[in-house]
């Protein structure tokens, strides 16, 4: 007789979605859906009952064939470990007794995170013979993980026992250094099970193209370059490059290069000895250090000084990290992917960065189209971080339609993380459960003006460059019109200069001539 056991949850028997009138199956109802069982045992906090109660009632309407036991578990604070396990092993002791016949399995998706570790040592007790069930939320469900998969509780944890902690040498000590870390094969992780672990969404055509190439260049070994604004996931992009690698086993190291004081670059990035300056009271290693085996993120490399960036494209070229104050430079197994939200090619002739250097980092170039440029995926992304920020709240917000449609039409100047604040600070003022549109506190950027939605497809014939031109001329005109001729009226009303304006007409007659 198969049994599943599990605790009862907040998500059970059904959890709300994120979307207004979205209601998916809890994690219980999930499991008994994906798998065949003759009966189930309800574990009940007592902040639980009703939720359980509920529950009990849904698997009966639901699977009627299904015996189901609820049994109360009198615990007054349910991230007590001591007061879990004392609790449970009396529990599965009583149970080995009514269900001798029964094959157990262990659901821990319902309950407090402390339950769930108990539930990880009581199974490796080998008290109680049981079979472990994980259970994933759907967004992160694809052909390569199911809904429900199961886990061999006896090697859950021997990577973690066979594998010590990394031994990391100081610099200029006299103990041996570290054999360098091992680069393996590169993980064979799915784009799509990458992507969701790491918190990326986007199935607009110019985001598939950006992360397809993404997992072509993490197969190289190539330098690459994000570029992107402010707040279109330039970091996500670099892990997600990090995690397709045959580095995924190392470090992935972020450094923001704008935030590190102009003292501070040389040591931050690449280490310095004890007395190599006044406060050096230590050795201490960099950045290049920190991500020896892996992966080094240089945000904003735009950023660094002139006499920083020389001593980067070396390290880049050799792979030689010198200290500050050390005798010696050391060899570095580091990739490094750098992001900046600057024109690189305007500050190198404005004599502000290295063209060698450039060159060197954009091994492999990657562009990040804003969020505007990929509409489409607005109400994904909505309610995937919608979903993050209900994991902080007490209660959980859903969206409604309208709301989704006006995030939709926003211009979203700070892309993703603009949108990310605009939800937290709604989620906080809206005073019900639903977020409606009256309620999302939106930022500096406007929706495109009603009059856009007029403008006609590209088509077979169509010249954007003449259909500008020929827009351009009409409102020069217009304004004109509108004016009663007075053209520094128009130019007000245009918003540019008299000068503009008289420019504007005289070229128009020049043209006019020659035709």
């Amino acid at each position: 007789m198969d049994t599943l056991l599990t605790f009862t949850g907040y998500h059970d028997p059904y959890a709300l979605g994120v979307m207004e009138d979205d209601e998916q199956l809890g994690p219980i109802l999930t499991v008994v859906t994906q798998r065949c069982f003759d009966s189930v045992v309800l574990f009940s906090t007592p902040g639980m009952r009703e939720n359980t109660q509920k529950t009990r009632e849904a698997l009966r309407t639901r699977f009627p064939r299904i015996a189901v036991d609820v049994r109360d578990v009198p615990l007054a604070d349910p991230t007590d470990y001591n007061a879990i396990l004392t609790a449970m092993r009396r529990e599965l002791a009583d149970l080995q007794e009514s269900f001798s016949d029964a094959e157990f399995y262990v659901s821990v998706a319902s309950g407090t995170p402390q339950i769930h570790a108990c539930w990880l040592v009581l199974l490796r007790e080998d008290r109680f013979p049981a079979r472990l069930l994980q259970v994933r939320p759907p967004r992160f469900v694809t052909d390569e993980s199911p809904p429900i998969s199961e886990l061999d509780v006896n090697n859950l944890f021997l990577p973690l026992i066979n594998s010590g902690p990394d031994k990391v040498g100081r610099i200029g000590s006299k103990s041996s250094k570290a054999l360098p870390r091992a680069i393996s094969e590169p993980p064979n992780i799915p784009l799509r099970v990458a992507c969701a672990r790491i918190g990326i969404v986007g199935e607009h055509p110019l985001m598939v193209d950006v992360l397809e190439r993404v997992q072509i260049a993490a197969a190289s070994t190539l330098a690459v370059l994000l570029i992107g604004e402010t707040g279109t996931g330039k970091e996500l992009l670099a892990q997600l490059i990090h995690m397709l690698s045959d580095r995924a086993t190392g470090p992935f190291v972020p450094l923001n290069c704008g935030a590190i004081p102009r003292d501070l670059v040389e040591s931050t990035l690449f280490g310095h000895v004890k007395g190599a300056f006044t406060g050096a009271v230590r050795d201490q290693p960099g950045k290049f250090d920190a991500a020896d085996g892996g992966t080094l993120f240089l945000d904003e490399v735009g950023e660094l000084p002139l006499d920083i960036q020389v001593k980067l494209l070396r390290v880049l070229d050799d792979g030689m990290v010198h200290p500050i104050g050390a005798k010696d430079a050391k060899k570095v197994n580091v990739r490094v992917v750098a992001a900046t939200n600057r024109d690189l090619l305007e500050r190198i002739a404005d004599k502000e960065f290295r063209e060698d250097l450039y060159y060197r980092l954009a091994s492999v170039e990657l562009r990040l189209p804003p969020l505007r440029e990929r509409t489409s995926d607005i109400p994904r992304i909505a309610l995937h971080l919608l979903d993050t920020i209900n994991k902080q709240l007490r209660s959980p917000k859903r969206m409604a339609r309208e709301a989704l449609s006006k995030l939709q039409q926003h211009r979203w100047p700070g892309n993703v993380r603009d949108l990310y604040n605009v939800l937290s600070q709604s989620c906080l003022f809206s005073r019900g459960e639903l977020i409606e549109a009256e309620d999302l506190v939106l930022s500096r950027g406007q929706a495109p003006p009603a009059a856009l939605n007029t403008l006609p497809d590209p088509h077979e014939g169509f010249c954007v460059k003449s259909f500008l031109g020929d827009a351009r001329k009409w409102f020069f005109t217009r304004a004109v019109e509108i004016s009663g001729g007075n053209k520094s009226e128009a130019a007000r009303l245009l918003g540019v200069s008299p000068q503009a304006v008289q420019k504007f007409f005289e070229a128009e007659r020049s043209t006019d001539r020659w035709e």
